[in-house]
């Protein structure tokens, strides 16, 4: 150290001698017991007042399952030969060169082995991919060693990952758009359900006996899933309200019941919209009104111009009149085009909520349902990177702190 300091280049001497004598580092201690907890409590109280005001929340669902690759002999074998081929080379830095080596050679791309994640069923079908990517270099340098061509995967293995790998690697895809925490996905379900049905899991000439099975089992996994009668109304009411595809996904036969609910749901959403209004308009007048003494303004309050009288008959419509408000507004929404499908539902209806007021009202409360769990499931993650091996004497109530401070600052 001391050379360092001498020839003024960077280093611990130097960055000790450039702190002001005066100011005493923070330790590990105050970071634990003031400065987390300080943190927490302001982040926490910010959160809370964002939320103070939500008229709606959400509960997540599971779309994607690893159900249909459970239970069958050929997967299980096939998967625990990808498992002990992956686990082989990380433990030696010989093997990793010789794959390097052999991808070279063999013109394939330099990637490493993916390692299969228990609570990601997408690392799974990953890990297949890769490693039927990688065949011949696997192939070749396990084949050098006879204690290691044992590990190389039997022409049936690699026609099970292949089979496995047709009929799951389209519903990756899928999975990574549904499972956004940015974005509206609940609307999607409907059109991704329906181009699963139609096209993705749709039987192919092509397709092995072991494919077709697994593309049924996901099929009937999801009709099962989603065959309840108030889901399916959530679901129909969800893509009803994205402008994105209104009627387009929604059965002809429930088209009409829809309607009814959503026209039903329009007609509740109206007072909080007259209130809303009326709010706003008395806020508006006391703001341009002059302050008055407490006499005037009793005054005032007891004489009632014509103009008000009319005002209040006109902002009580009738029923029919109510009803036909409602009509008109659902008739203008299903006949003004859609918009494009990338673009965002929440900024149109942001500009057109004044337009469509009841509508918007439930574009609030039903497109704010997330497609997925996965949002709530990152979580686990977040927790599991905060309580490791070298963290493991944290306090529960700590590890509240800091994944709580992970996911909202």
């Amino acid at each position: 150290m001391v050379p360092i300091a001498t020839v003024g280049k960077p280093g611990f001497l130097h960055l000790m001698n450039t702190i002001d004598k005066r100011y005493n580092i923070p330790s590990r201690t105050y970071f634990s017991r003031i400065a987390i907890p300080q943190m927490y409590e302001h982040t926490r109280d910010r959160v809370m007042l964002e939320l103070r005001d939500v008229e709606h929340f959400a509960c997540t669902t599971d779309l994607w399952s690893k159900n249909a690759v459970k239970g069958d002999t050929r997967i299980s074998r096939a998967l625990g030969v990808c498992k002990k081929l992956v686990g082989h080379f990380p433990h030696s830095w010989k093997k990793k060169e010789a794959l390097k080596k052999a991808q070279r050679e063999l013109n394939l791309p330099e990637h490493g082995l993916i390692t299969e994640c228990p609570t990601r069923w997408g690392t799974k079908q990953q890990m297949m991919e890769r490693i039927l990517e990688q065949q011949r270099a696997l192939s070749q340098v396990l084949s050098e060693n006879r204690s290691t061509r044992h590990l190389v995967p039997s022409w049936q293995d690699i026609e099970v990952l292949e089979s496995v790998n047709k009929a799951l690697k389209p519903l990756q895809d899928f999975t990574d758009a549904l499972s956004g925490e940015e974005y509206v996905s609940i609307s999607y379900l409907l059109p991704v359900l329906s181009l699963l049905n139609t096209q993705t899991l749709a039987a192919d000439e092509e397709d092995t006996e072991l494919t077709c099975s697994i593309k049924t089992k996901v099929l009937g996994y999801m009709e099962a899933k989603y065959e309840d009668p108030a889901t399916q109304t959530l679901l129909n009411i969800a893509t009803f309200l994205d402008p994105r595809f209104k009627k387009d996904y929604i059965p002809k036969e429930q088209l009409e019941e829809i309607s009814v609910r959503i026209k039903s749901e329009m007609k509740e959403a109206q007072p909080a919209v007259a209130i809303s209004s009326s709010v706003g308009a008395a806020v508006s007048g006391a703001e341009a009104e002059p302050c008055q003494s407490a006499t005037a303004t009793s005054t005032k309050r007891m004489k009632k111009s014509l103009g008000s009288l009319l005002q209040t008959s006109v902002t009580s419509p009738s029923e029919s009149s109510d009803h036909a408000t409602i009509e008109a507004e659902f008739n203008s929404y299903i006949l003004i085009p859609k918009i494009h499908s990338e673009q965002d539902p929440l900024a149109w209806w942001g500009i057109y909520k004044v337009n469509f007021p009841h509508l918007s009202k439930l574009a609030e409360k039903y497109l704010c349902v997330p497609a997925t769990s996965t949002p709530s499931e990152r979580l686990f993650s977040t927790s599991g990177n905060v309580v490791t091996c070298q963290r493991a004497s944290l306090k529960p109530s700590k590890v509240d702190m800091l994944v709580f401070l992970s996911k909202n600052l």
